[in-house]
């Protein structure tokens, strides 16, 4: 084989009357062949077996539609994807919310406003274990320190983590907790971007703190509240850890997850193409949620 010659060849490669600098290509190999061989091909070999029913021994087996029909029949799968709605309608509000405030009030450099930003970050950088012992701790319902502090003013004890009724209440407010950091540091970078002549003009005007955060600020938070809220909903159809460590699904389905569901069909019991097109029914789901919200938002600017 003629090395040189390739060489040559490769050097005088052109895209578009332009000659390929193949340096920069070079540089992104050791990122681009890990996530060809762990991302791409890992999908597209999902997205096969999907169609087959394999147990990880021997060879996949094709049964073309049968997974998915089986999945849309499974009264298992349609308890875990109303969880995660539910998940959702607690989750993405309260993370939205809870976040804003928290970067309205440290940006506008109150009393402790220093402490309150790294307090209310800290959470995002502990793993999920940690955080789901954590709760468990803090939602027992005997000793927790949640239902301590409920009982000084009277209400008697939830039982947050053991009952059909509180168990996804419990892990959303986990959830919660664990996911507001992030949301807060991007809030603060958004409004740390924001001019400050265009609040100093406002006042000028005559408008008050509250109606210069209703017309100028939140007007101009508007991409970020979007981006927030679309990053929010895809992590909440992602539950999983939350749940594992705190309920592992129960009582009774009441905290299932779709990704519990395919972790339990899958890793426990070895039912891979089946979980592999439940993976795809909730890769869809994800994707045509996502293109709604995108577009509400689009059209309400």
């Amino acid at each position: 084989m003629n090395f040189q010659g390739i060489s040559i060849r490769m050097r005088r490669m052109t895209w578009q009357d332009r000659r390929i600098d193949w340096s920069g290509y070079v540089f992104i190999l050791p990122f681009f062949l890990p996530f060809l061989t762990f991302t791409v091909i890992a999908i597209l070999f999902g997205a096969f077996i999907a169609f087959t029913d394999w147990g990880i021994m021997g060879a996949p087996t094709w049964v073309g539609l049968t997974n998915f029909q089986e999945a849309l029949r499974d009264e298992w799968v349609h308890k875990a994807f109303l969880n995660i709605f539910r998940y959702g309608l607690i989750i993405v509000p309260g993370v939205t919310i809870l976040g804003l405030t928290f970067a309205v009030y440290v940006n506008q450099r109150w009393p402790m406003s220093s402490f309150v930003r790294a307090a209310f970050y800290s959470p995002n950088v502990v793993s999920a274990t940690v955080i789901g012992l954590v709760w468990v701790w803090m939602l027992d319902t005997q000793f927790g320190l949640i239902n301590q502090y409920l009982a000084k003013v009277g209400i008697p004890n939830i039982p947050w983590l053991t009952s059909t009724r509180w168990s996804l209440t419990g892990v959303s407010i986990a959830s919660i907790w664990w996911d507001l950091g992030f949301t807060f540091v991007l809030f603060l970078a958004a409004l740390q971007e924001i001019p400050s002549e265009l609040k100093e003009a406002a006042a000028i005007d005559g408008a008050n703190r509250f109606q210069g955060f209703w017309y100028i600020t939140l007007p101009i938070l508007r991409p970020m509240i979007s981006m927030v809220i679309t990053l929010q909903l895809i992590a909440t159809l992602r539950i999983f850890s939350q749940v594992f460590m705190m309920t592992n699904g129960g009582p009774a389905g009441s905290s299932l997850s779709v990704i519990h569901y395919i972790y339990t069909e899958g890793i426990v019991r070895f039912r891979l193409g089946y979980t592999a097109a439940v993976s795809l029914l909730l890769f869809f789901v994800i994707l045509i949620v996502t293109i709604i919200q995108q577009r509400l938002i689009r059209e309400r600017e």
